[in-house]
Parts: structure tokens; sequence; C-alpha cells
């Protein structure tokens, strides 16, 4: 292989891992707005998609180029609670 093409590779799969990464930015600050959103209306929710995507987000920052962007917390649900009665305040 040569460097150029070694180059190139390397490239391309930091720009993958950047891109996915802020792809599961936005789909997790979605997920965070449902469940917001739902505790608003006093209604049932979970945080467990939020937390998926928390994970994949966390082991893709171990992968190179994004390490340097803060490792995303897990959200439970007492931390929503209190966000809804913080904004509600």
């Amino acid at each position: 292989m040569s460097v150029h093409h070694a180059i190139s590779d390397h490239s391309e799969k930091q720009h993958y891992i950047v891109k996915r990464f802020t792809e599961l930015d936005q789909q997790r600050e979605a997920y965070i707005e449902e469940a917001v959103e739902l505790c608003k209306k006093g209604e049932a929710f979970s945080t467990d998609k939020i937390n998926a995507v928390t994970k994949e987000m966390n082991e893709l920052g171990k992968k190179g180029i994004v390490t340097s962007l803060p490792v995303r917390k897990q959200v439970t649900v007492e931390m929503v609670k209190e966000y809804v009665e913080k904004i509600s305040n």
C-alpha cells in the first residue's frame, strides 16, 4: 500500500468517525428533548434511547480524532425530572 493510499484511508476513517459522532449527537439531543417534553406532560418516559446513543458516542470517542470532545454522561430519569423542574420555575 502506498503512503498516499494509507493517508487517504486514515483520513476517510477519521471523517466517518466525526460525521457519525455528529449524527449521534443530534440524535441524542432529539431523544433528550423527547424525554423532556414527555416529562413536562407528566407522561412516562425512559432514558434508554438516550443512553444507547451516549454509549455509542463514547465508544467512537475512543477511536481517534474525537477524543478531544467531552465524554457524554449517561442520563437518568431523575436528571430529566430535575431539569424540567428547574426550567418550569
